[in-house]
């Protein structure tokens, strides 16, 4: 399962994480948690998209979703609709 979108090629994402063990309500930040790597994925929907006429399923990000249904454009992608 691929986990990148189709159209702006955006894909998962690695950075850190961590959580306050004590200190945040306790006023204590002696004994934090250790720094833990992390991966972010990219929020894929498999929507169905009609391009140029032509039905076909892709996944992508919620954030191209919204360009398409709002500009019913996108990239090099220029007559888009969601079916």
């Amino acid at each position: 399962m691929s986990l990148v979108c189709e159209i702006c090629k955006k894909g998962k994402v690695v950075g850190r994480s961590h959580t306050h063990k004590r200190g945040v309500a306790g006023k204590r930040w002696r004994k934090r948690t250790q720094v833990t790597p992390k991966v972010f994925y990219p929020n894929l929907q498999l929507k169905t998209l009609e391009i140029d006429g032509v039905k076909r399923q892709m996944k992508i990000c919620t954030k191209c979703l919204k360009r398409i249904k709002k500009f019913k454009s996108i990239g090099e992608f220029k007559n888009i609709s969601v079916v």
